[in-house]
């Protein structure tokens, strides 16, 4: 695998005041905030749409599709242009992007315009992935495994936020336009933060994106297994959030209030295991750490679904095992210093979307052939298949150094 890389590179820490540098971590931090807040939005938010507009489930799942549509769209798109232009032009569309959607969302209410709309958001969203994780790799390079679960961190706080902001204007008869008006806020101003905050570049040295160096190094055997553990990953993890409330209801025989509160506790889980990733990662090893959680995951899965109603309180705590996953993968995965990282990245968190979009749908059509505890069991099935990745790459990892 080539280590040359030719794309034009982002500053040096080195030539920036620390100050500044601070200041573009903290903007990266913020857009991460934007990124789970409004990535959430939809969720306490559809029931008042449907409603209001007399949707039907598909209609209302059609719509959310086509947010992860987007988020795919310009992860492909976007990697190619943080090569080709920088981060930060990347994190300005993003904040774009999202003003332009959430306005558009909140505005219109043919059925095709609102699935458009959220198309947008996705491709906000999808360019927010891009940019904030290379921003990230670009500024911290010494230790970019701790400030990757960091910035996660703030996504999982943006995701614990927003139910409590959207449940609490609805609450206060606030239409679901306004809660997603008021959002636009924040868009906004990831639009302006990167607008002026200045980030230099220095002068190209190379011709540039290269297609032959990107096709080269982003799609071996090992890339292909970060791929299917990024996508199997998010899979369980996206799968989990979408329907751990219909199963604690159904087979555990749950309240509403109960299980909702269980999934807050599973976003509080994410957010203290990343905390303390930040801490542990860069110590155990990239590889070692993702095995051992795993792992673990897969215990702590198995005893929640298949154990009596008693080990239900087992099933948050998930969150905390996997919470570093994917901020650990994209640092692995960065560290092996190629050309055009910015564009493989882009790949990278394209299969991302792609595990985002299938996993809740599998475990949807898995429940009308076999009951939502076995379709919810597919969680298990995905940790699994992210282990058998896992192990592959540690595989080819020890034969390279012993190489």
């Amino acid at each position: 695998m080539t280590t040359q890389t030719n794309e034009p590179q982002a500053p040096s820490p080195r030539t920036l005041s620390a100050a500044h540098l601070w200041l573009l971590t903290a903007g990266g931090f913020f857009a991460f905030f934007v990124f789970g807040f409004v990535d959430n939005l939809k969720g306490p938010t559809l029931p008042a749409l449907l409603r209001d507009l007399d949707f039907s489930y598909g209609q209302g799942g059609t719509i959310l599709l086509s947010a992860y549509l987007g988020f795919i769209v310009a992860t492909l798109l976007t990697g190619i242009l943080a090569d080709a232009a920088g981060n930060r032009v990347v994190l300005m569309i993003a904040g774009a992007c999202l003003t332009v959607g959430l306005a558009a969302f909140s505005l219109v209410s043919a059925f095709w315009l609102l699935v458009a709309a959220l198309f947008v958001v996705g491709l906000g969203l999808g360019s927010i992935e891009v940019g904030g994780n290379a921003l990230i790799v670009d500024l911290h390079r010494g230790d970019r495994g701790r400030f990757l679960n960091l910035l996660a961190v703030f996504h999982g706080v943006g995701a614990f936020v927003v139910p409590l902001y959207a449940g609490l204007l609805l609450s206060a008869a606030f239409s679901w336009r306004q809660v997603y008006q008021l959002a636009i806020i924040l868009a906004i101003g990831l639009l302006l933060f990167f607008l002026f905050v200045r980030y230099p570049r220095p002068a190209r040295t190379g011709p540039g994106l290269s297609l032959r160096t990107l096709f080269t190094a982003g799609f071996t055997w090992r890339m292909g297994w970060y791929y299917l553990l990024v996508a199997v990953y998010v899979a369980a993890e996206i799968g989990f959030a979408a329907w751990i409330v219909e199963y604690l209801q159904q087979v555990k025989g749950f309240d509403i209030g109960l299980s909702s509160l269980y999934l807050s506790l599973f976003f509080a889980a994410i957010m203290v295991g990343r905390l303390a990733g930040s801490v542990f990662v860069e110590r155990i090893g990239y590889i070692k750490l993702m095995l051992a959680v795993t792992v673990a995951a897969i215990v702590i899965l198995s005893a929640g679904i298949f154990g009596p109603p008693e080990l239900a309180f087992l099933l948050p705590l998930t969150g905390f095992f996997f919470s570093i996953m994917f901020p650990t993968a994209t640092a692995s995965a960065s560290s092996l210093h190629v050309g055009n990282m910015g564009a493989i990245l882009g790949v990278l968190f394209a299969f991302g979307g792609v595990g985002g979009a299938v996993g809740p749908w599998l475990i949807g059509v898995a429940a009308d052939w076999v009951g939502i505890e076995l379709a919810f069991a597919l969680t298990i099935v995905f940790c699994a298949v992210t282990l058998v990745a896992l192990l592959a790459l540690r595989r080819m990892g020890a034969a390279e150094r012993a190489g």
